[in-house]
């Protein structure tokens, strides 16, 4: 069975923080593909694409980087297990009721973007729990060691969850006179990570001539709530990046500024890569 992610470990760990990509992965199950009511490039809509590209120099700058292989469309990484869609999975016993399972993405997301829908009929309901056996919980088993080694290494444990939003996402927050949003950091409103982690990451992008929102429209997920817990010295921040500063995103492929994007994701890396050591002895405050 094709791995359900890549773990990529630096040298030498210089960091409490771990770099993720959970919605970058782009292998298509063949029989996933001839369930699917979309064609290519309808069904990699809801991919991150590229994003495990542009954050890839972490391990280089001493960071594990851990990159999901399955697509967002067949699996969710940034949802609960128990997030199951009883409209899409037959013989869901205990259903939860959540926004996200409402707007068909949960777990095992119904639709795309705009609402299209991935299957022309039900999946069984060990299908589902096949795919969450196969990927969800190894995943979510790395993450969760990677955070228990650096938490036990420097005191702390911080996970930047890296994501990319559609362009679109962003049209409620444009201001006449103003740029809209560029990225937008999530920490739960301050329920996932410190204050100064997240004055760091916005400063690092600001410097570098983008603008940023803070939890809106995106607070966090499943990533942020799970292992959000400054209180234990666990942080968690949700960063989405705008796909058209660096991808065609109707044609899901990497525009004439992905290099520049790169660079410049790569320079705020280095930055809070670069301030945390200093936090070594801390634990939880």
């Amino acid at each position: 069975m094709h791995p359900p992610y890549r773990l990529f470990q630096p040298d030498m760990a210089v960091t409490p923080i771990i770099v993720a990509s959970p919605h970058s992965g782009r292998h298509y199950p063949p029989a996933f593909l001839r369930a699917s009511m979309l064609d290519e490039l309808g069904i990699r809509s809801s991919e991150d694409a590229f994003m495990d590209e542009l954050v890839a120099e972490a391990p280089r700058l001493g960071a594990p980087l851990l990159a999901a292989e399955y697509p967002r469309a067949y699996l969710d990484l940034n949802r609960s297990r128990d997030e199951l869609d009883p409209a899409v999975i037959d013989g869901v016993k205990r259903i939860v009721q959540t926004p996200r399972i409402t707007s068909g993405l949960g777990v095992i997301p119904r639709v795309v973007a705009n609402g299209r829908a991935i299957y022309r009929g039900k999946l069984s309901l060990d299908e589902a729990e096949a795919r969450l056996s196969a990927i969800w919980q190894p995943y979510h088993e790395c993450l969760d060691t990677l955070m228990r080694e650096a938490h036990a290494r420097f005191g702390s444990a911080v996970v930047l969850d890296f994501h990319s939003m559609p362009h679109e996402a962003l049209d409620g927050l444009a201001r006449p006179g103003r740029r809209r949003p560029e990225v937008v950091l999530g920490d739960r409103f301050g329920a996932s990570a410190r204050p100064d982690l997240l004055d760091a990451l916005e400063a690092g992008f600001t410097d570098a001539g983008l603008v940023v929102s803070r939890n809106a429209p995106f607070a966090g997920a499943y990533v942020t709530q799970r292992y959000g817990r400054p209180s234990r010295g666990w942080h968690a921040v949700q960063i989405e990046i705008d796909r058209a500063l660096y991808m065609n995103e109707r044609m899901v492929r990497p525009n004439g500024n992905f290099d520049a994007v790169k660079r410049m994701i790569t320079g705020v890396l280095a930055r809070v890569i670069g301030a945390e050591p200093a936090r070594m002895p801390l634990a939880a405050e």
